[in-house]
């Protein structure tokens, strides 16, 4: 039987973009221009949507390490080029990993655009800690610079 446990997590990261706020917030919310960073940009997802508006979702699933991973997002605030806020679910293979409440902020800075994520992670029986959402979400950010960062 399955030990059964939930780990809570909190973690904000703050990123300054040498680019407008204009353009990150794009990059954030055009999945063709998000796909240029987001996750493995040589193995896109088998199944990848975006319906960004407030109750939209957001969907990906695809193979990653052998095991079919899955992100199911919902979209619950948007303020255009300010602020939005999702929730998700994570699963890899058959396992339930977590689900979050992430809120990401920009706003203009002296170098161009500050970003601010936070997110609220419950992490079941477990798979994960947190730790490695949080440099995950790091790792994007990074690579989200190379795209806006022109």
């Amino acid at each position: 039987m399955t030990e059964r446990s939930i780990t809570h997590s909190t973690f904000t990261l703050e990123r300054e973009y040498a680019a407008p706020v204009a353009t990150v917030w794009e990059a954030l919310t055009v999945q063709a221009v998000k796909a240029k960073w987001f996750g493995d940009v040589d193995n896109q997802p088998a199944n990848w949507t975006i319906d960004f508006r407030e109750g939209g979702r957001e969907y990906s699933s695809g193979e990653f390490h052998g095991l079919i991973s899955t992100f199911d997002a919902i979209y619950h605030d948007i303020v255009e080029h300010e602020r939005f806020v999702l929730s998700y679910t994570m699963h890899f293979g058959d396992k339930k990993l977590s689900t979050s409440l992430q809120s990401t902020e920009l706003e203009p800075s002296a170098r161009g655009t500050r970003l601010l994520l936070t997110e609220h992670g419950a992490y079941f029986d477990g798979n994960d800690d947190g730790s490695s959402r949080e440099r995950g979400y790091a790792e994007l950010l990074e690579a989200l610079a190379e795209v806006v960062e022109v």
